[in-house]
């Protein structure tokens, strides 16, 4: 299988989006689109889908689409559902009709056979059998059923009609859908965007190992760099292929850049020597000819063009002359939240300079606690206290508050009603929205544009505490780490909702985890709580399996040969010297040139040390245990 384009450009209302597109993607390949927000991600995924939409780029080349084999693409365009009274199972059931068909069938062979076990009924059976087999007959109802449940669906859901459902949960249902019908090509805008962490985790492990090709377009940096394995970069109208993953695809942009500039500039610098040489000596006649090979120098030379910068915008705000608050910010005393009914009890000290991020599952109370924190809602029961000198700003996920039918200009004004407008119009500029662009309606503003407009007109006031609902999402990834610089560098106090776990990992230093048990405060950052989520899970298990393992009391230990197990431990630790020499060797190979810049062999020999690693972990624990014992007799 293979897509292959062209020389190709997009447009979208009469505006040309991409100018120059080569592209491809081949069986297997699982493939970012990277870009600032309004480079023509989307609009390029919709192409791929719809070919129709491409027409002659500005390149050279021949304008061409070529597709070899047949294959299927998979792209969730809207949300729709044929029959809103089908219930959810019907609705996801529908993927799998031609397999539910055969099943069936094969139920109706097995009632014949029950009365006629004729040779011919035993071979069609036999033969159905094996194509239900190999088409995923036995395995699609635990796929689907797993998905269901990553997805926050429960088992009183399977039966709600999809016309009950929300509008989130329907999106949700729609990709579960486009999932498991398995196209060869997948094409995914945004996949993480309203998903909590848990189910992005497995989202990520399920579309790491898709069978099929894969094309998607994130801003979740982790999420991306664990799946694909090749980024196409859309900068200035033009695609880019890099081979690799995102964290090698910036640094060799970089890299490509930087080599680029440096060629240029002494290409420049060459040209201006020769010409000076021959402005010199041009009019000598003894020089005259020596002179004249300078200039056929400069033209048989292969011009290097001045390499384009990444547009690297970004907005600007000055956080460093806000009041400082009093050591206590919020207190929340037996707090519990929700609307009808209970979500959680809180019992919170928020104190001055800390940056607590909220992590959780769908839901189950994040947001809802940062509306009770900010007064929008009220507590079940239970109490909310500021301290003195706080001045909160709240960021809604939701962006509720904007006005739709307003300007960009007219919604900072009525936010900030005292301020004359060149004063907003400086404000807005330093948040990109510069000339005109304060005159934009908000319904034709991007989802990144609204997130930085909100952004400005918080940030305006100098808050020293903030309360932030995904501040990230719809943000591109230089927008993202920009907003993480200024929160990085903020003084003040934070609290925070994210399903973006590098954001978390960077900003957060106190975590407070929803959990279906309730709410848990942990004095730490993001790392720390991985590890110590793991070292738990661990312990877990080694309990299990020491209550399933130990003996009983009645039961005689064997005597231990202390011989055999001296024995074994002299192969353990021979063992053990092997791996490591294994390891050691393997680390001095990515030194290497060759490999430490091919990405495939670089991550191969990664593969085999982390391998090696786990090896050696293993061989550790049993040399340890056998010592123990050892000791003990």
């Amino acid at each position: 299988m293979k897509l292959q384009i062209k020389n190709a450009s997009v447009s979208l209302n009469g505006n040309t989006i991409l100018e120059e597109i080569n592209f491809e993607i081949n069986d297997g390949e699982h493939i970012a689109i990277v870009g600032r927000n309004g480079s023509g991600k989307t609009t390029f995924l919709r192409a791929i889908e719809n070919n129709d939409m491409f027409s002659e780029g500005i390149g050279e080349e021949k304008f061409q689409i070529n597709k070899i084999g047949t294959f299927t693409i998979g792209y969730m365009k809207q949300v729709e559902f044929d029959n809103e009274n089908l219930t959810l199972l019907e609705e996801i059931e529908k993927s799998f009709s031609n397999l539910i068909n055969m099943e069936k069938k094969l139920n109706t062979y097995v009632e014949q056979m029950s009365k006629n076990n004729s040779d011919k009924i035993i071979n069609e059976y036999t033969n159905l059998q094996e194509s239900f087999k190999i088409q995923g007959g036995y395995s699609y109802k635990k796929e689907y059923e797993v998905m269901l449940n990553k997805f926050g669906f429960s088992e009183s859901d399977k039966l709600k009609k999809i016309g009950e459902f929300s509008g989130g949960q329907r999106t949700k249902i729609a990709f579960i859908k486009l999932l498991l019908s398995h196209p060869d090509i997948l094409v995914l805008d945004e996949p993480t965007n309203h998903l909590d962490i848990k189910t992005i985790e497995w989202l990520e492990e399920y579309l790491k190992n898709y069978k099929g090709a894969l094309i998607i377009v994130s801003h979740d940096r982790m999420f991306i760099n664990n799946i694909v394995n090749i980024i196409y970069d859309i900068d200035y109208g033009k695609l880019t292929r890099y081979k690799g993953n995102y964290s090698f695809y910036e640094k060799t942009k970089k890299l490509n850049y930087e080599k680029t500039l440096k060629d240029y500039e002494f290409q420049q610098k060459e040209i201006k020597r020769l010409k000076s040489i021959y402005e010199r000596f041009r009019s000598k006649p003894s020089k005259a000819s020596m002179a004249l090979s300078k200039l056929r120098q400069i033209e048989h030379m292969d011009l290097i063009d001045k390499p384009l910068e990444t547009d690297m915008r970004v907005f600007k705000t000055n956080l460093s002359e806000m009041e400082e608050s009093v050591k206590k910010v919020l207190i929340a005393e037996e707090l519990v939240i929700g609307y009808d009914k209970p979500l959680a009890k809180i019992d919170l000290t928020i104190l001055r300079g800390k940056k607590i991020g909220v992590i959780g599952e769908n839901g189950i109370g994040k947001s809802t606690l940062l509306k009770t924190l900010n007064g929008i809602i009220d507590p079940i029961s239970g109490h909310v206290s500021y301290g003195l000198h706080v001045t909160p700003g709240y960021f809604d996920q939701n962006l509720a508050m904007l006005d739709s039918d307003n300007t960009v200009l007219k919604e900072f004004r009525d936010f900030l009603p005292l301020l004359t407008e060149p004063v907003c119009r400086r404000a807005l500029g330093s948040f990109l929205f510069k000339g005109e662009d304060v005159l934009k309606k908000i319904n034709v503003l991007s989802g990144g544009e609204k997130v930085r407009l909100e952004l400005c007109k918080i940030l305006f006031n100098k808050p020293n505490f903030l309360i932030l609902d995904e501040p990230t999402n719809h943000m591109d990834i230089v927008g993202k780490e920009h907003l993480e610089d200024i929160l990085g560098e903020y003084k003040g106090t934070m609290i925070f909702v994210s399903h973006d776990r590098y954001f978390v990992k960077k900003i957060a230093d106190q975590l407070l985890v929803f959990e279906k048990d309730g709410v848990k405060f942990y004095p730490y950052g993001y790392d720390e709580y991985v590890e110590e989520t793991k070292k738990l899970q661990g312990e877990t298990i080694e309990k299990k399996e020491n209550i399933k393992t130990s003996p009983k009391k009645e039961e005689v230990q064997p005597k231990i040969n202390t011989y055999e197990l001296k024995k074994e431990l002299n192969r353990l630790e021979n063992e053990i010297i092997k791996c490591e020499t294994k390891i050691k060797i393997l680390e001095q190979d990515l030194c290497k040139t060759d490999i430490y810049t091919d990405f495939n062999k670089s991550n191969a020999i990664n593969e085999k040390i982390k391998n090696l690693h786990n090896d050696l972990n293993l061989l550790n624990e049993k040399w340890e245990d056998l010592t123990n014992i050892l000791l003990e007799n």
